[in-house]
């Protein structure tokens, strides 16, 4: 379990072909001395996704994508270099600074538009209809990972309004238009839609 709130920026330094899937490796603060209590088998947000480390160096962590995976997500698209947003997995004892984030991806959306707005800047995104269904206006939802207020919600797009700190620790600040993006909904809104749906059509 996540909150969304990045904790590191981190890079892809290498991308290998599994049988069915990939294997990523990423510089990353988490890696190293700083983080001697990695652990094997650690959950850990990439972009949003919830990954497994396999292995680790003083600099480097690596994660096996599964074919499911790459298929939902935008991780299969990623290449060397590439910037990603990083969070390790919630300890009960934590703040929960955004919101209750599972780290499974439930689609991805398109960055439609980005306009300024003073200090910050005002995000469209372009998101499938059935993701927009659970969407409420002043709801949160996790873009690439990030836990996010949305609103005008409607019309198959959302917006979010990034304040700066926002756009220079993330990758979001990098985006551009036609740039596709990791979409997780409210957890506690899906519960509540798969609990609702016995009763749907009913009076």
């Amino acid at each position: 379990m996540f909150t969304g709130i990045v904790q590191d920026l981190g890079r892809i330094a290498a991308v290998d072909p599994l049988e069915e899937g990939k294997r990523l490796t990423l510089e990353s603060a988490f890696a190293g001395s700083a983080n001697d209590d990695l652990e094997m088998g650690e959950s850990i947000a990439v972009s949003g996704a919830c990954m497994t480390v396999v292995a680790w160096t003083d600099t480097t962590f690596s994660v096996d994508v599964s074919a499911e995976s790459l298929r939902r997500t935008t991780l299969g698209t990623l290449a060397v270099g590439d910037p990603v947003n990083l969070e390790r997995s919630m300890k009960l004892s934590d703040r929960i600074g955004g919101h209750l984030v599972s780290g499974h991806v439930d689609g991805t959306g398109t960055v439609r538009g980005i306009r300024p707005e003073g200090e910050s800047s005002v995000y469209t995104f372009g998101i499938p209809d059935e993701l927009l269904a659970r969407t409420i206006e002043k709801g949160s939802i996790a873009i690439d990972g990030i836990s996010l207020t949305c609103f005008n919600c409607h019309d198959g797009t959302l917006d979010v309004a990034l304040i700066p700190h926002t756009m220079q620790v993330t990758t979001l600040g990098s985006k551009s238009p036609g740039d596709r993006v990791n979409l997780e909904n409210d957890l506690i809104g899906k519960y509540v839609e798969r609990l609702m749906e016995p009763h749907k059509g009913r009076a």
